[in-house]
């Protein structure tokens, strides 16, 4: 084994086969940590960035902080019975995209789906910011160091993710529980000394410097102000999606399991949202932008356990753990979503694929490497990208929810259909929560817009826009590759037979004009020719067999079994028994495969990953046995005037298969 492949084992464990793909699968309390992690961690900031906005009134407007927050938590209920009844009418995941796309339509399905990848890089950048927040709330020495302990934290949490779900999820349990845990003593306690009168006398106070005369004006308690206080606080509400989002990673049966665990997380959740905020307007605690100031969460803690005690750090590190792994949800469902929208050809090929893992390794990396980036653009301060954060999560709720409703009037067209009491509620909350979602995503835009929503509503078309851009160009593809207008024929090497026994093998992994091109090309440099397809995805294998058998080409198709989804290992393994069915040959099994050629640079990426794997393969194959195979590209131009075969036959229907000719003596 090489030193590469031996150290990657020991990074990300050894390779899974296919077939454990369902005991992979999640059970209840280990879904709850994975995909609950951000919407229970987004407490340790929602009840103050409500606190920071009311802070530029008066400390007198503190007080409104918990009338909004029992608002968000109304807003939370609402939206989670949309996302129950989606779980169960999308069985197979998807979340708003799916709803959308189906109910609404193309455009508003892939308005959805780019909101919600925004959203799921913002999750990492958010969450692992804040986790860095609370440890250097703590530890204030370390504040310096933010944006390097950050980035640590998302490589940390990329190779976890890429040892496989389930294996993730263990790890990630235990934070998630710890900080529960945490949060319940806390409020328990802390509402306990309040109501008994044992706690430091005093409320919160607001520490907000008034800098120049528009800041001045800024004081004044307006409707407006309350509304950048309702919207900062709506944070809460990031991560309820993920679940129905995820559904596919539960075990069975997996609607039920994963309904059940949506309920679980809104009551933990409300309680320790509405909690912390009871908390935070009965403390004496100090609210201000004041750079390295303790947060609120830690302030409460602090009065609550003691400054300094050990219930105390304990609740400081199971935050910072939370809040880290939080980003754990994003990595749960961005790489699945993205599989979604590749397979619909929005996205490139490659994000389909499975990893050594069963995980979808590409998104993984996708997800580390532009959540990385946000980080060091904003310096792993989480205020500077929360305005950023909720205006995709409640795009894609409020599409969500209008797609629901569609879903529901679309059953009226049913032979059976009943108009029932319980037909009639869910059309009416999901078409309140649409619209309650609505007004939040206005007024996210209008309060945060200067602030850095702007971003998010430029980065939305654009990243549509590529989606669309993508799907054109596989458009494209697939006409040029389509087989509309030939006839099935049987390729047989008659016309052009060279009498020569070279084993030929093309590889192909669909029928098309490409790899009829490539099949006709090798019958003319032998009449020993073999086709074959590596297993990676069985649904395309089955497709490509179907195929075969209604063309009828003459041309053995051998499927080569992959049960680690790999190419490499199978495909030399079986050119090495082609090699030994054909000792009379000097030349090793000559290997043929159909390249696309595109016009534009980005389109590159798009295409011939497998062939580089091929390659990568031979070329390890030919050091390994000191022998070179030789691989023939047959290039297929994208674009250009459709490929036509030339058939190869003569007037025997039934050509006699050639005989092989007699082995020479051994020396």
């Amino acid at each position: 084994m090489e030193t590469t492949d031996v150290f990657r084992r020991l990074i990300i464990g050894e390779k899974l086969p296919t077939s454990q793909a369902m005991h992979q699968r999640l059970t209840k309390l280990k879904a709850l940590a994975v995909f609950s992690s951000d919407a229970l961690s987004s407490t340790a900031y929602a009840t103050e960035a409500i606190m920071l906005v009311l802070a530029a009134a008066s400390t007198g407007a503190l007080g409104l902080s918990m009338p909004i927050a029992i608002a968000i938590a109304v807003l939370l209920v609402i939206v989670s019975f949309s996302y129950y009844q989606t779980i169960h009418a999308y069985p197979n995941g998807g979340g708003a995209y799916i709803v959308a796309k189906d109910n609404l339509g193309i455009a508003p399905g892939l308005i959805a789906a780019g909101a919600l990848l925004i959203d799921y890089i913002l999750t990492v950048a958010v969450s692992v910011s804040a986790g860095v927040a609370a440890l250097s709330s703590a530890f204030p020495a370390l504040n310096p160091y933010r944006v390097h302990i950050a980035l640590f934290i998302v490589v940390f949490i990329t190779l976890m993710n890429l040892r496989g779900v389930r294996e993730s999820g263990t790890f990630f349990a235990i934070p998630t529980y710890a900080f529960i845990v945490g949060i319940m003593a806390m409020i328990l306690i802390g509402v306990a000394r309040v109501l008994t009168g044992s706690v430091p006398p005093g409320g919160p106070v607001a520490l907000e410097p008034i800098e120049d005369a528009a800041r001045l004006a800024a004081q004044n308690l307006t409707l407006f102000l309350i509304l950048r206080a309702f919207a900062g606080g709506c944070t809460a509400l990031t991560g309820v999606e993920a679940i129905s989002n995820g559904i596919p990673a539960f075990q069975k049966p997996e609607s039920d399991n994963a309904g059940k665990t949506l309920i679980v997380m809104v009551v933990i959740l409300c309680i320790m949202f509405i909690g912390i905020t009871f908390l935070a307007n009965h403390l004496p605690i100090v609210i201000s932008h004041e750079e390295g100031r303790p947060t609120v969460l830690s302030q409460v803690a602090a009065n609550v356990f003691g400054d300094g005690s050990l219930p105390y750090y304990y609740l400081q590190f199971a935050t910072l753990f939370i809040l880290s792994l939080a980003a754990n949800t994003a990595y749960a469902d961005f790489p699945r979503l993205a599989s979604l929208i590749a397979r619909d050809r929005y996205l490139p090929r490659q994000l389909t694929n499975l990893g050594d893992r069963l995980v979808f390794s590409n998104g993984i990396l996708l997800l580390a490497a532009t959540s990385s980036i946000l980080i060091i653009l904003f310096n792993a301060r989480e205020h500077n990208l929360l305005p950023l954060y909720a205006v995709g999560v409640f795009l894609s709720f409020t599409l969500s929810q209008s797609g629901m409703v569609v879903h529901w009037l679309k059953e009226r067209e049913k032979p059976s259909f009943t108009r029932t009491t319980s037909w009639m509620f869910r059309v009416f909350m999901n078409g309140f929560g649409a619209l309650c979602t609505f007004v939040v995503l206005l007024i996210l835009l209008v309060t945060k817009f200067l602030e850095g929503a702007w971003i998010v509503a430029i980065a939305i078309p654009i990243v549509v826009a590529l989606f669309i851009g993508i799907h054109r160009h596989y458009k494209e593809v697939a006409e040029s590759l389509t087989l509309d207008g030939i006839e099935p024929f049987p390729l047989t090497p008659t016309t052009y037979q060279s009498k020569n026994l070279l084993p030929v093998v093309v590889l192909l992994n669909s029928l098309n004009r490409a790899s009829l091109q490539a099949l006709e090309y090798a019958i003319r440099l032998s009449d020993n020719v073999r086709a074959a397809a590596i297993e990676i995805e069985p649904d395309a294998v089955e497709n490509l067999k179907k195929r075969w058998r209604q063309w009828n080409l003459g041309i053995p198709l051998d499927i080569v079994e992959s049960e680690y989804r790999e190419i490499g290992r199978p495909l030399r393994s079986y050119l090495h028994e082609i090699d030994e069915e054909n000792p009379h040959t000097e030349v090793p099994t000559v290997v043929v495969m159909p390249e696309f050629v595109v016009e534009r640079w980005w389109e590159r990426f798009l295409h011939n990953q497998s062939a580089r794997a091929i390659r990568a393969a031979l070329y390890d194959d030919q050091i390994e046995h000191g022998h070179g195979r030789p691989v023939v590209m047959v290039p297929y131009r994208i674009g250009d005037a459709l490929y036509e075969p030339i058939e190869l036959l003569d007037d025997d229907p039934e050509p006699s298969p050639p005989t092989a000719p007699e082995k020479p003596p051994h020396p």
